[in-house]
């Protein structure tokens, strides 16, 4: 055997030692024991490698600062705020849609106390928890009643149990939509206790194919908003308010699956592809189901939205408790909602909104602004170009965003460890590559964050 490995000593051993007491005290046993034996299992691990590897103070304060380091990191929090400079904006990896300050105070107020969740305030008896937003929802969106689940997935799940669990539901096969996590909507369909029936083609359907497909078991037309990909050239698929007709003198109910909803025009910013919530329920849908931290801009959530003797029975159906939301994304939807409506301005107020509709010459600005502070930084080659920002979160998927972007490359680093040593800094710096260069996009940057990557970058750079 190895005479390194032979030195290496038993966990009770290093126990006894002094330095190593302390940290028994200043931590507890358990965590100390665990960094012990991560500790030697590496240095195992490294004397296979190389027997010349020389082994530390067991005794010493070095080696117990080691010991001290890795229980802190152990105790380090794990979900962590971090820079998004990716340039997308709605990034699904980095917890999607950044609140508004009056969301985050909503959320801290709601979780630092009790509250009237479940409360009715004027009667002093129990009261319901969709109270909260249900009203708001429909003044934004005409809805006749509204409710709130924990995600989209989740009200497209209870939307067809409640409606359609052993009947069909006709969908076009265009629609069929698999979004991340290998989420997919025919599963969803089959979990629900329903009949998939598909009509058309991927690239046509027509309302003649609906009709078609309507018998005495169908419950459902479903229609899905394909906000994740683009079928372009040879395609026809069916107005709404067609659509809408067609259910209602069959008598069946027409059901859409948004996925990002919109409660404003987004045209303007030259995004008008994405439906308005109200719109599509002017046309007749029966009830609609979206996304809370897409483009809406607030916490996780699906709404459900439509004709009140709907949701009446989404409400009362059994698996509710299962998928309802909770109070924390309860206050930040609400105050989320609010500033759609006088004297709030969303699109300068939610953050999501605030970036898609931000001047180009204010991104330009911060840019500039970046590239002027890592400007003296003589390892690094740096330019301030124009770039391509995307929306993200499977909304807008062929909505080229006109961005600008500091671009930087290293002559100590390759792209790759520069990027991971940005990831390792507090806060942690998410950036993106191309073409073997670092780019910050600055479109999903804010002022305040501008000097904290200018000092990761230098730091990391004179390292």
């Amino acid at each position: 055997m190895n005479k390194a490995l032979r030195n290496l000593p038993q966990i009770e051993t290093v126990l006894s030692f002094s330095e190593i007491k302390t940290l028994a005290e200043r931590f507890s046993r358990p965590e100390v024991v665990s960094a012990l034996r991560k500790a030697i299992e590496q240095l195992r691990h490294e004397i296979l490698a190389d027997s010349t590897v020389a082994l530390p103070d067991f005794e010493g304060a070095d080696f117990a600062s080691l010991v001290a380091a890795d229980i802190e990191n152990a105790r380090s929090p794990s979900l962590l705020p971090v820079i998004n400079a990716t340039g997308v904006i709605i990034h699904t990896n980095l917890g999607r849609a950044p609140l508004a300050r009056q969301a985050v105070a909503a959320l801290r107020g709601a979780s630092e106390g009790a509250s009237n969740l479940e409360f009715d305030l004027e009667s002093g008896k129990r009261g319901s928890r969709h109270t909260h937003v249900e009203a708001l929802i429909c003044e934004l969106t005409g809805a006749e009643a509204a409710v709130v689940v924990n995600n989209c997935a989740a009200a497209v799940l209870l939307g067809l149990m409640v409606t359609a669990t052993g009947r069909s539901v006709v969908a076009s096969r265009g629609e069929l939509i698999e979004i991340g996590g290998a989420y997919r909507l025919p599963d969803v369909i089959v979990q629900s206790g329903a009949v998939l029936h598909e009509v058309g083609t991927t690239n046509k359907t027509r309302l003649s194919d609906y009709e078609a497909a309507i018998d005495e078991t169908t419950a459902v037309l479903l229609k899905s908003h394909t906000s994740n990909f683009k079928i372009i050239g040879f395609t026809s698929a069916p107005e709404r308010g067609n659509l809408a007709k067609l259910a209602q003198e069959r008598g069946v109910i027409l059901m859409e699956d948004l996925g990002s909803g919109v409660l404003i025009d987004l045209s303007p910013y030259g995004m008008g592809e994405e439906p308005v919530v109200s719109d599509i329920l002017k046309a007749g849908v029966d009830v609609v189901m979206f996304s809370g931290d897409k483009l809406l801009g607030g916490p996780q959530a699906g709404i459900i939205a439509g004709k009140r003797e709907i949701i009446a029975k989404l409400k009362s159906h059994p698996l509710m408790r299962a998928v309802r939301v909770d109070k924390l994304s309860l206050a930040a939807l609400e105050a989320t909602l609010r500033l759609y409506s006088a004297p709030h301005d969303p699109v300068k107020e939610i953050p999501v909104l605030r970036m898609l509709a931000d001047e180009i010459e204010s991104v330009e600005a911060r840019a500039t602004r970046l590239g002027k502070e890592l400007s003296n930084l003589e390892s690094l080659q740096l330019e301030v170009t124009p770039s391509i920002a995307r929306v993200g979160a499977g909304a807008l998927p062929e909505r080229d965003l006109h961005s600008f972007s500091v671009s930087i490359r290293s002559d100590k680093h390759s792209p790759d460890a520069l990027c991971a040593a940005l990831r390792q800094n507090k806060p942690p710096i998410i950036a993106r590559i191309e073409r073997d260069r670092v780019l910050f996009d600055m479109r999903t940057v804010n002022d305040d964050e501008i000097d904290v990557i200018a000092r990761a970058v230098t730091r990391i750079a004179n390292g």
